[in-house]
């Protein structure tokens, strides 16, 4: 855009952040006047939620930092330096504390389109430059001052901050619609696996327990140095068991701690199960495919004469929710699954060629599914660099 420039400093009657009240977070009250932190100034959006609220009396201190109708917010530090939107008149008047900054327009600047012009990677880069060497990211009044803003006319200013409104729309759009296109697939996962068990009802079962050898890990002192290197022997976290064979480990221990320790000496071919973990981990399984070693929070089963790793894992597979359930009717502050629960947990037992064929036929119907879902995720991956390639564009 080969366009007039001007310094922030011309084109705004107001550059500025706030503070916290004296006393922080213990002078919010339930209702009053709202707060405006870093955690509710998304990028080209803002969130209610978390918003806190001060008295009428403390606004009163703080009217040099209002907040108008339309204000262009700005995350001045921290992590979320950066972050930029406008100003929700529903909220209005409010107050930002010292984390935003409150860039007020003239009116030859149109706020959207200043938004989006901060939102871009060009003044995002800036923002990364600006802060190179230093050990502290902030951006301060004098340094926003001098950004130099393109300046087309008015009504070309408010043309395209539309366009990239309705974009972002678009986009927004077409996001949610792969997202349950991606859920779908998971649903369809579940059924199919469901379907092909459904063969196998009047199989015998067996207990894991009466069939193989189990048991868990541990996680070794983390300030014996010894303990951790060299780096000899893989270590399976509850985070790397995802229904995916796990090859490679984020961290690994010495042979030191696995003879100091009870760490288990896993061998190839063991099936994990995580017994705990952050949102869908606690229940997801995975077969083995590195010699490893693993932490508690991991239930192992090793190699048997019973199931093929495969086929066993596919069970666990097919019953993730059972487990999820098993361990949510424990009771307690966390629902987590353990060792008893998951040792008396049984399993088809067929003979081993027939194991053979029925992983065969399932892992080639999933190896379809996993194409399609590898499909959307890269649309879907596109669609979140959309925002971005937009107003690179618009603001070349």
């Amino acid at each position: 855009m080969s366009v007039l420039r001007r310094r922030l400093s011309e084109v705004t009657t107001k550059i500025g952040s706030g503070f916290t009240p004296s006393g922080g977070y213990r002078s919010y009250r339930a209702a009053g006047v709202p707060l405006i932190r870093s955690q509710n100034v998304l990028m080209r959006q803002f969130a209610l939620s978390g918003l806190a609220f001060i008295s009428d009396e403390q606004h009163a201190l703080m009217r040099g930092t209002e907040v108008q109708p339309r204000d262009v917010l700005l995350n001045i530090t921290g992590a979320s330096i950066g972050r930029v939107c406008l100003a929700p008149g529903e909220i209005c008047p409010a107050n930002v504390n010292q984390h935003v900054c409150v860039l007020r327009c003239s009116p030859e600047l149109d706020p959207a389109y200043l938004a989006a012009y901060l939102a871009s990677p060009g003044f995002q880069a800036f923002i990364v430059q600006s802060q190179a060497g230093g050990t502290r990211q902030a951006l301060t009044k004098e340094l926003i001052s001098t950004v130099q803003v393109p300046l087309p006319g008015l009504a070309s200013q408010r043309l395209l901050a539309q366009r990239l409104d309705e974009l972002e729309v678009q986009a927004t759009s077409l996001r949610c619609a792969l997202a349950e296109q991606l859920e779908g697939t998971h649903a369809l996962r579940t059924a199919l696996l469901a379907q092909f068990f459904a063969d196998l009802d009047a199989a015998n079962f067996g207990s894991i327990s009466s069939q193989a050898r189990t048991g868990s890990g541990t996680t070794p002192d983390r300030s014996r140095r010894g303990f951790w290197a060299p780096a000899e022997c893989p270590w399976v976290k509850t985070g790397e068991i995802a229904f995916e064979p796990v090859l490679v480990t984020e961290e690994h221990v010495s042979r030191e701690a696995l003879d100091a320790t009870s760490l288990p000496r896993l061998p190839v071919g063991s099936v994990l199960v995580a017994m705990y973990g952050q949102g869908k981990t606690r229940g997801q399984s995975a077969v083995l495919k590195i010699e490893a070693t693993c932490n508690q929070a991991c239930f192992a089963i090793w190699p048997n004469d019973t199931w093929r790793p495969e086929f066993l894992q596919l069970w666990l597979q097919r019953n993730y929710r059972e487990l999820r359930t098993l361990s949510e009717s424990r009771g307690g502050n966390q629902a987590n699954l353990n060792g008893a629960l998951l040792n008396a947990f049984e399993a088809p037992v067929i003979p081993l060629d027939e194991q053979d064929r029925f992983v065969a036929r399932v892992q080639a119907q999933l190896a379809e599914l996993k194409q399609v879902q590898a499909t959307l995720q890269a649309q879907r991956r596109d669609i979140d660099l959309l925002p971005s390639r937009l107003l690179a564009e618009a603001f070349a």
